[in-house]
């Protein structure tokens, strides 16, 4: 069935069945009426304060049942939510605001302790004295399949953030095609992904559209034993990892997923040795490698895989999803060849609208196909394999992929360039031994000089952490080409492995957690004062260290611990403080 907006198809499953689970959080189990009747009452008040179609929306509130009340709500209004990714430093978020305008921020009460960016309006859902009060039925609006759902902020090459907008019917392209129907395996669907990141378009639509519900895991980090307490206690049946997520799983506890119907990956190149270790795993398990940028509501081609499965050298991104078209054009916008590589251009339902606020950039990037329909120009190069699946190459840019957010070196680059030290600035992705990828920023000195700790300081109140360099270099001049474009062969390569060793351990658990840090970065030695992000280090490898610690020492380290004290000497103490001494090494008693 067609329906013309958000609403209509979630009013069919309410109709449908009111007192089903939609929303299993820590602070509220809804059913569908209890959501309903939540969201409506936050439309109400959103409409009181004057939002108005296609008017952005802001949330910025902790993981929980609100979230899901929040999209619907700002949907049922007629605006478009505008998520606000809570990793991102104030001053990121003041430029988002600052760009969207948005008519109303919705916010809780955490994050009103914590300083919230300025906006004319702002309702605190939790201390909210009108919010009780406001009519639990659905206000009158009328149905659009073209008017704004949400705007989702990434990563612009010009140095300021870009909100990509998407409709209502994008939306529904997603949620209702049907390789999610049939199979029940998207029916109790957790929220693992930032909800600022387009994956929880996936996340609460796809499940509350066809009488699921969204599995709402606590605040805080998503980590291993997250992971498995959510798979194997709250009955989850489908979820969405990143690409990077994936392989941590896959090399530290591909059994975890074991009991999931279905895992799907993607937003980076996928490891094919990661799906064979968990297919191996967990046999009765379907992955589903998925691609798609944010201009096309979140997913446009797909591939499923099951075991038994070969390992073959690279996982393809598949075919069109329904209502997607795919083009593969050389630089006239002629299809190529089949096998031969070209641009991959994409059409159809899923289309944004364009760019708020930036029709300029929005012209760039939406072209028109030989027939006279929109098209997005992806930027990435791909070809048809011999069995008829997109494979991925390249990119035809600075974009890159960081944990499986969309990053512009053009961005960092700005930020940087803007300390009165740096008189020239060049951002370039660089993999580290262990397979990450990050970058490396390399700085032509102005006049009066800037260290490497006032460079991060820099990066780190502008910027997530996913696009602050691990490294700042200096250089005489950036190398051109003959064509005076970037030489990035002539670059330095950095050595990310790290300086020379701080000190020695000086007890056995210094020792087994300098190997632990080793071993996960991919490097020869650690020392005891060495700092794990300083290392090349990131959120992924806090993930499997850890998980690392755990098995090996036999004790639970949570992930923020990493992030507080990223030393082994720090770690240790925590170790030392939560155990009352020092425990002993599971390595060293299988021995």
């Amino acid at each position: 069935m067609d329906f013309p907006s958000i609403p209509a198809a979630f009013a069919a499953q309410l109709a449908a069945a009111p007192d089903a689970l939609a929303v299993d959080a820590d602070d509220a189990r809804l059913t569908y009426r209890e959501l309903d009747e939540r969201a409506n009452r936050l439309a109400n008040r959103l409409l009181g304060l004057g939002v108005r179609a296609d008017e952005p929306v802001a949330v910025l509130v902790e993981r929980s049942a609100e979230v899901v009340v929040a999209f619907l709500a700002v949907v049922k209004a007629g605006g478009c939510y505008l998520p606000l990714h809570s990793a991102y430093p104030l001053d990121r978020m003041r430029r988002i605001v600052a760009d969207a305008r948005p008519a109303v921020l919705i916010a809780d009460k955490a994050w009103e302790a914590r300083g919230l960016p300025e906006c004319d309006r702002i309702v605190v859902v939790d201390t909210d004295t009108e919010l009780p009060d406001m009519p639990a039925g659905a206000p009158p609006m009328p149905d659009d399949p073209l008017r704004l759902a949400y705007v989702m902020y990434t990563s612009g090459s010009t140095g300021t953030p870009k909100g990509v907008a998407i409709t209502h019917g994008g939306v529904l392209s997603l949620a209702l095609d049907p390789c999610w129907a049939g199979s029940g395996r998207h029916t109790r669907v957790p929220m693992v992904a930032p909800y600022a990141f387009d994956v929880s378009t996936y996340e609460v639509w796809v499940p509350l559209l066809h009488g699921g519900c969204v599995v709402v895991p606590p605040a805080g980090d998503v980590d291993l034993d997250a992971l498995r307490r959510l798979v194997a206690q709250e009955r989850v049946t489908a979820l969405h990892l990143t690409a990077g997520l994936f392989r941590a799983v896959a090399e530290e506890a591909p059994e975890l997923l074991d009991g999931a119907g279905e895992v799907m990956t993607g937003g980076d190149v996928v490891s094919p040795v990661a799906v064979r270790k968990v297919l191996d795993a967990c046999p009765g398990l379907v992955v589903r490698v998925l691609y798609g940028p944010t201009e096309n509501t979140l997913f446009t081609t797909q591939s499923t895989w099951r075991a038994p499965f070969e390992a073959r050298p690279t996982m393809p991104i598949g075919e069109p999803m329904a209502g997607v078209r795919v083009h593969v054009l050389d630089e006239a916008l002629n299809p190529v060849p089949d096998g031969e590589v070209g641009e991959l251009h994409i059409g159809g339902d899923r289309l944004a609208r364009g760019y708020l606020n930036r029709p300029d950039l929005t012209a760039e990037r939406f072209l028109e196909d030989p027939a006279g329909r929109r098209m997005y120009r992806t930027g990435d190069l791909v070809r048809y394999g011999p069995d008829g699946l997109l494979e991925f190459v390249g990119r035809i840019d600075d974009q890159v992929k960081i944990r499986g957010f969309r990053v512009e070196a053009g961005e960092v680059e700005a930020v940087l360039a803007g300390h009165d030290g740096v008189a020239d600035v060049a951002v370039v992705p660089q993999e580290t031994s262990s397979g990450e990828k990050t970058l490396v920023a390399y700085l032509v000195p102005g006049p009066s000089g800037a260290t490497p700790a006032e460079l991060d300081a820099l990066a780190r109140r502008s910027l997530p952490d996913y696009m602050v360099p691990s490294a700042f270099v200096p250089v005489p001049r950036l190398p051109l080409t003959a064509n005076g474009k970037l030489d990035r062969d002539a670059l330095p390569r950095v050595d990310l492995t790290g300086p020379v060793v701080s000190r020695a351990p000086g007890n056995a658990v210094e020792r087994e957690l300098c190997g632990i840090f080793a071993e996960v970065l991919g490097i020869p030695e650690v020392g005891v004062d060495d700092d794990f992000f300083d290392l090349g280090g990131q959120s992924l490898n806090a993930l499997r260290l850890v998980n690392r610690i755990k098995v090996v020492l036999g004790v639970p380290v949570r992930v923020d611990a990493v992030f507080d004290d990223p030393t082994v000497a720090g770690l240790a103490a925590r170790i030392a403080a939560s155990t009352g001494g020092t425990p002993g090494s599971r390595r060293a008693s299988r021995q």
